[in-house]
């Protein structure tokens, strides 16, 4: 599945391999190098810091109640709910949700993610795209991100379904900011083109991690490489979309790894990123190698923004989709489209 980053909960955890004191610096970098996420690692000892903490998201009279309610009647299925999403209060109060598409089971096997796998998935819905926007547009909320699983056995990946979506969205309410969270379609540039000219206002792509790590993390289908491509691609064919990328941390990715990936995201031009905590779903997926602390992932916004990233999350607790419609974003795009239509 796109974008989701774990969600195990308290527990005590076993004692992790000691690095030792008398390493040179030159032996700790390599050590460092040299950390890996596994299935069945010892995880961080004791109790999960009281950092993620967060307060319960209802509430008489707010937001988040009269959407949760609506939900009921609209048949939409977010992911803000299905993982379970510690955010749920602060995005939604917001006016901000996450939709899934594409029926919930994934042709790809990723060692983060909890999602059903399967080769052959159930048919789409062609119905979906349609009643979609419709329960969309009545939700009454600005900024919508629409995301999915993985489709490998779909010929576009999906992103005809995606596309779709997007225009009936557009045609029925066209004040509505959407965002797309979508695989890399195998890498085909014709899917990339489909969606990105469909009239969405962010494309996004999650890298997930660095280059050393993308095969101890993702589906052997995904790449790095693959993944900048359809970055830069989407950035091409249309100009004027914005771009967006999330990066998990706590994997045993360095501080020289993340700031090299950054480098590479900018040289594809990408504008928005976001850096969350990995957080294992089950003791059946990656082990977490360590928690990155508040002030880690303040040094992480601060140093993005530096190298020219145009809007930055980063937080234990953000997730890929995490308060997409933010004052600051939601004016960003709106500003950029009033001075396309002008010039």
């Amino acid at each position: 599945m796109i974008g989701f980053i774990g969600g195990e909960f308290g527990g005590v955890r076993r004692r992790p391999r000691p690095i030792s004191c008398n390493l040179s610096s030159a032996q700790r970098v390599k050590e460092a190098e040299s950390a890996v996420p596994k299935v069945g690692a010892p995880m961080p000892e004791g109790r999960r810091p009281d950092w993620f903490h967060v307060p319960a998201p209802g509430g008489d009279k707010t937001r988040f109640s009269e959407l949760t309610d609506s939900l009921r009647d609209l048949n939409l299925h977010t992911v803000c709910e299905e993982a379970k999403c510690p955010n749920i209060g602060e995005c939604w109060n917001g006016g901000t949700a996450t939709i899934m598409l594409l029926g919930d089971t994934c042709t790809r096997g990723c060692k983060f993610c909890a999602i059903n796998t399967a080769s052959t998935p159930p048919p789409a819905d062609e119905s979906e795209p349609f009643n979609t926007a419709a329960a969309i547009a009545k939700w009454g909320i600005n900024y919508v991100v629409l995301t999915s699983v993985d489709r490998d056995d779909m010929p576009d990946g999906g992103a005809g379904h995606f596309a779709q979506t997007v225009k009936y969205i557009k045609a029925l309410d066209s004040s509505i900011l959407v965002e797309c969270l979508v695989s890399d379609f195998q890498g085909r540039h014709s899917s990339v083109q489909a969606l990105a000219e469909s009239g969405l206002d962010v494309y996004a792509h999650n890298l997930e991690t660095v280059e050393r790590l993308q095969r101890h993390v993702r589906d052997r289908r995904a790449g790095y490489r693959q993944s900048l491509d359809v970055l830069r691609a989407a950035k091409g064919f249309r100009k004027g979309l914005f771009t967006k990328t999330s990066l998990m941390l706590g994997l045993g990715e360095t501080d020289d790894e993340i700031r090299q990936t950054l480098r590479d995201l900018r040289s594809v031009d990408v504008d928005v990123v976001t850096f969350g905590q990995y957080l294992r779903p089950t003791s059946k997926h990656l082990s977490i190698v360590e928690y990155v602390t508040p002030e880690k992932f303040e040094m992480w916004k601060e140093e993005s923004e530096k190298m020219g990233f145009r809007y930055v999350a980063s937080g234990p607790l953000v997730r890929s989709s995490y308060k997409a419609g933010e004052y600051f974003m939601e004016n960003m795009i709106k500003e950029q489209n009033k001075e396309l239509v002008e010039g």
